[in-house]
């Protein structure tokens, strides 16, 4: 039976008492749909000393346990993962469904330099348009700033008129108060 995992694999467990850890594979047994992942599904054995200076006791070690119960994590994007097989230079490799990255070591370098071009370009196209964006900000708040300058003294009229309206009725309270 073919498996889409691999030893050296980093796994993520999706279902059972270890859901959630992530661990890195040590032995794949693909007649029994088996994998090993260091320091998942612990389990505990009492071993017998089998001579006088043997030492019996408990020991704790890794157990197999079913290949669906894991997915492969993608080492480019980060994510667990279902595994395609696409040719890459003649050769048939495991690639990520998510981002289409290389899961084969060998080509794992070079998927992750594409990446960082990728991810450069994009943080090179960003910087650009937030300069635009910065320019075009300043170009307005000096728009703003020339046309506040323009308004001020019409506030100043519309204040010396409040003003009045305040004697107005300082007036008018005065002469009720003399009734």
């Amino acid at each position: 039976m073919s498996m889409n995992i691999k030893t050296g694999d980093n796994v993520l467990v999706i279902s059972g008492k270890e859901k959630g850890k992530t661990g890195k594979v040590s032995a794949v047994y693909p007649k029994e749909n088996k994998v090993l992942v260091d320091n998942i599904n612990i389990v505990t054995k009492h071993r017998k000393p089998r001579s006088q200076q043997d030492k019996g006791g408990i020991v704790k070690k890794s157990a197999p346990f079913d290949a669906s119960n894991v997915m492969v994590v993608c080492p480019v994007c980060g994510k667990a993962t279902r595994v395609s097989h696409s040719e890459v230079g003649g050769k048939k490799v495991r690639t990520c469904k998510k981002c289409n990255a290389s899961l084969d070591k060998e080509f794992v370098k070079a998927s992750k330099k594409e990446a960082k071009k990728i991810k450069s370009a994009s943080e090179l196209k960003s910087a650009t348009l937030k300069q635009a964006d910065e320019v075009k900000e300043e170009k307005v708040e000096k728009k703003a700033s020339t046309k506040s300058t323009s308004k001020t003294p019409a506030k100043k009229s519309t204040t010396s008129k409040e003003g009045s309206a305040s004697t107005k009725k300082s007036t008018a309270s005065t002469k009720k108060a003399s009734k």
